[in-house]
């Protein structure tokens, strides 16, 4: 195990000296080009902000280099050889922001919110950019036209952010859609849906901000890259702020997420860690209030199908016409690819945790129409599937999850304490929490009827 600091540097004249502590080993971010704009697509994503009639605060632009620190620590530090247990790493971050102080007042928050997220331990130092960056973002022109913009919404390609578009344009909103360039498939699905709903609401001045951000194999000497990504909806939400800091007056950051998976409530024991995330957790999205709050953005994030299944998300859209019509170009599953070595291209494979929630909404949102979608494993029921491989270990999960339920409705107003602390919520949103649960679990029961599981 080895204990790691991530330090954020603005260029070769950037060398302020950070004593390292016993057993910390150190990484420089490279903050900044040979071309001095800063690096890691926040430079682009700056201007095409900028071309958009948006100009993001320094504070806002700060926000996403925190997340530059974040991601790189949690995509590039190995849970495997850099922890103790296999999972839970040591990480520190020294970042550069334009008030230092005022940021350290909120370490304690953003700390808090990280290892909450990640399961991992966080510590966070915020130092001074250099004189020559005090200032990143131009000035706004006095001719620069006010942003048209009323609606920030995340928007990943699934098939949650989807309907949460389709809902905000039927409602007459302008919004501006929020994405991280990821992998390929998730790349071309969101490409896919956006295309198309600038077709269909054609004349509508709404656009898509996206952020490409990687770090390459390596960045980390000695480690290899980390496949869990459980940090990543802190990119995510950072790039909402990050937007939203250069329109005028307050806004709204939604975060479309049925409540089934913003909860996640583990269907298992085995669950309580690895398999557990807590990407949209309301726990999560309270802290990331406070920290704006004190931060003095006038940027609030919501969850507005926080009291929603998925399934009752496909039904309530307000096209239903038109998600029919898309519902095929939304990715849900988890490994896309997967399905290569068994010759099929990209697609769902219609058994893991995500594609048996897609599939059971659709099953109850389109009906009697039938879901559109191409799964690499069509019939859950055409043969009896293994709980020790792949195909059959989620839905055994979930089999079980829905049988502990039957047996004992009265829990579920305790389970869904176990993901995570919900003292933000009141008694009647936690009682709303639970019952959203009971009917998400009731949505995929329906769909597993008849499928039969068994160790192989």
């Amino acid at each position: 195990m080895r204990r790691h600091v991530i330090i954020g540097r603005y260029g070769p004249d950037d060398r302020s000296f950070f004593p390292l502590g016993d057993g910390e080993v150190e990484t420089h971010l490279e903050l900044i080009s040979s071309h001095n704009t800063l690096e890691h697509g926040i430079g682009r994503a700056i201007n095409d902000l900028n071309r958009l009639n948006v100009c993001p605060s320094e504070m806002g632009i700060d926000i996403l280099v925190l997340a530059a620190h974040v991601h790189a620590a949690d995509t590039r530090i190995s849970r495997t050889s850099e922890s103790q247990d296999g999972w839970t790493r040591e990480i520190r971050l020294v970042v550069p922001v334009a008030e230092p102080d005022r940021w350290a007042g909120v370490a304690p928050i953003f700390i808090r919110m990280l290892n909450f997220l990640t399961g991992d331990l966080w510590s966070i130092d915020f130092r001074a950019r250099p004189l020559s960056f005090a200032s990143i973002t131009p000035p706004r022109p006095a001719r620069l036209i006010a942003p048209t913009f009323d609606d920030l919404s995340l928007f990943s390609g699934g098939l949650d952010s989807l309907i949460g578009a389709i809902d905000a344009l039927e409602a007459g909103r302008t919004p501006l859609l929020l994405s991280h360039a990821g992998d390929s498939a998730t790349s071309e699905a969101q490409t896919s849906i956006f295309n198309a709903l600038k077709m269909h609401y054609s004349g509508r001045p709404f656009e898509r901000l996206r952020l490409w951000m990687t770090f390459p194999n390596g960045f980390i000497s000695g480690s290899g890259g980390e496949s869990t990504t459980r940090g990543r909806s802190f990119l995510f939400f950072a790039l909402g702020c990050f937007a939203g800091s250069g329109l005028d007056g307050p806004s709204v950051l939604k975060v479309p997420e049925n409540g089934l998976i913003a909860v996640n409530v583990p269907l298992d024991l085995l669950r309580l860690g690895a398999l557990s995330t807590r990407t949209t957790h309301p726990y999560y999205i309270a802290r990331w209030n406070d920290a704006l709050q004190s931060l003095g953005l006038n940027i609030q994030i919501e969850n507005p199908y926080w009291d929603k299944t998925k399934g009752e998300m496909v039904a309530t859209c307000t096209n239903s016409s038109l998600l029919r019509r898309l519902v095929p170009a939304s990715l849900s599953c988890a490994s896309p690819s997967k399905g290569r070595w068994q010759g099929h291209g990209t697609q769902h494979c219609g058994y893991c945790l995500p594609c048996l929630i897609r599939r059971a909404a659709l099953m109850k949102g389109l009906r009697p129409d039938p879901d559109p979608t191409t799964y690499t494993v069509d019939d859950l029921t055409a043969r009896i599937l293994n709980t020790r491989q792949s195909d059959g270990v989620q839905i055994r999960s979930f089999q079980l999850a829905i049988e502990r339920l039957h047996a004992r409705p009265e829990l579920a107003p305790i389970l869904i304490h176990k993901p995570g602390p919900l003292s933000d919520e009141s008694p009647i949103r936690q009682a709303a929490i639970a019952e959203v649960y009971q009917r998400g679990l009731e949505e995929v029961a329906t769909l597993l009827g008849g499928v039969r599981t068994a160790p192989g």
